[in-house]
């Protein structure tokens, strides 16, 4: 099968099955549902979804130029822009941080002598945590950016494991 071929059978099916899978991830994560199994798929996929959006939007170029010698679809496309504006103004107006980020950012730059007092343990549990989730070595002056960096691990990830009991022994 050649690539025109391929473009002609699937870019309307995949432009399909693609949109609905961003629709229904979209409205999860509106309504905060299953967000943790929603957000990656989203994001990623809706990435995907340009691919067979453009070859579409080839396949039917004919029939959309039409669409584009009349007012519906620039008032269409006029109504859409209308929408987004106020989401773009407002994150381009932003002056501060997502406070939860600001957050993460602070516990992943404070000592693990910090973390252990912040998590209400103490120091040799915090650095049993970090070695369970594949860190060696953490000291209490250390921080978490810090190992991470060394381990070659994911600092936010590690913030969940100095917050995350183990065992019930600790």
């Amino acid at each position: 099968m050649s690539a025109k071929d391929f473009m002609l059978r699937y870019a309307t099916p995949l432009t399909t099955g693609l949109f609905i899978v961003s629709l229904v991830s979209g409205v999860a994560l509106f309504l905060h549902v299953g967000t943790q199994y929603f957000r990656e798929m989203h994001e990623l996929l809706s990435m995907v979804l340009i691919v067979p959006f453009v070859l579409h939007m080839w396949r039917n170029w004919g029939p959309l130029k039409n669409y584009f010698k009349r007012v519906p679809m620039y008032a269409g496309l006029a109504v859409c822009l209308i929408m987004a504006a106020p989401f773009a103004i407002e994150g381009a107006s932003s002056t501060g941080t997502d406070p939860r980020m600001a957050a993460f950012g602070a516990l992943q730059d404070a000592e693990v002598s910090t973390l252990a007092l912040v998590a209400k343990t103490d120091e040799a549990t915090i650095i049993k945590r970090l070695e369970a989730a594949g860190v060696s070595g953490a000291t209490g002056a250390d921080t978490l950016t810090g190992l991470a960096a060394k381990a070659g691990a994911n600092a936010f990830e590690l913030v969940g494991a100095v917050f995350t009991a183990g065992s019930p022994s600790e």
